[in-house]
């Protein structure tokens, strides 16, 4: 027994011969077998559009009211309230919860607030902005699907 080598067992070298003998695998975009070019492609119109979009829209604000109550200062007492209760004790529950309240107050009060409008363009260019987003993104998942 002492002089006696144990022979590699066949299942060791059908997998040494496959691993030797495989190509690598090429992977495109996200690890997946998608092309690169694709997802650059793709990338490079879903932005040219994105902002040919967002260049259209035109955003202003009315005058600050939040219910019943006008102007801006009813909308600050309980962030203020939280602040104050963060200030005295900084693990305070009820004082991050004022905090928070009355920032996401703060948040739609000014949502509430914008008057959001899409100029007036024409037909055409509208629809290469629509195009070249939506193609672009069609072109990203594209690139990104598995085989």
């Amino acid at each position: 027994m002492e002089g006696r080598r144990a022979a590699p067992s066949r299942l060791v070298e059908v997998c040494y011969s496959f691993a030797v003998t495989t190509p690598p695998i090429e992977r495109g975009a996200g690890g997946t077998p998608g092309g690169v070019g694709q997802f650059f492609i793709g990338l490079a119109m879903a932005v040219v559009g994105a902002y040919m979009l967002l260049n259209q829209v035109q955003v202003t604000t009315s005058f600050w009211n939040f219910g019943r109550f006008g102007g801006f200062g009813p909308t600050l007492v309980p962030l203020l309230i939280g602040v104050a209760f963060l200030f005295y004790d900084g693990k305070s529950t009820v004082g991050w919860l004022l905090t928070g309240l009355g920032s996401v107050i703060i948040l739609a009060a000014i949502l509430m607030n914008m008057d959001i409008y899409f100029r007036q363009t024409s037909l055409f260019n509208t629809l290469v902005m629509l195009v070249l987003l939506f193609g672009g993104l069609g072109l990203l998942a594209r690139s990104l699907r598995s085989a």
